[in-house]
């Protein structure tokens, strides 16, 4: 009998350190679990949905499921993906237009350096600051 106390005190152990190894555990680990666990349902639940659909719909019907189906197909891939972490998210074009004109009304504040233009002949030379930009027509 003692051994049979002995396995269940050991499993109550095991039971607990799950429990709290799961409560530590990250929103990201969590939800990576359960898409391992109920991803490929839920993508196989909506295709046969589109079959079954297909089945009983009039062409013109079918269309505009299909389309709702691929749509719905699509976002769960990319929330899946999301969640996932398999693909990296991009910059939206809205914030790098915000910080280059961040980066031009830093400038603004600056004096900047005098410009000169020198003409001889065939040669054009332009200086501002240290640099200078040395061209022939």
């Amino acid at each position: 009998m003692s051994e049979q106390t002995d396995l269940d005190m050991f499993r109550a152990q095991v039971h607990a350190e799950l429990n709290r190894l799961e409560a530590q555990s990250s929103a990201k680990e969590v939800a990576g679990k359960a898409i391992g666990k109920d991803g490929l349902k839920y993508i196989t639940v909506i295709v046969l949905i589109g079959v079954i659909a297909s089945l009983f719909l009039d062409g013109d019907k079918i269309a505009a499921v299909m389309g709702l189906l691929g749509a719905s197909l699509t976002a769960l891939i990319s929330m899946l993906n999301g969640i996932a972490g398999a693909s990296e998210k991009e910059e939206k074009p809205e914030y790098a237009v915000i910080k280059e004109l961040i980066a031009k009304l830093d400038k603004l504040d600056r004096q900047e350096m005098p410009m000169r233009v020198d003409v001889e002949g065939d040669h054009v030379v332009v200086t501002k600051g240290a640099d200078t930009v040395s061209a022939k027509r």
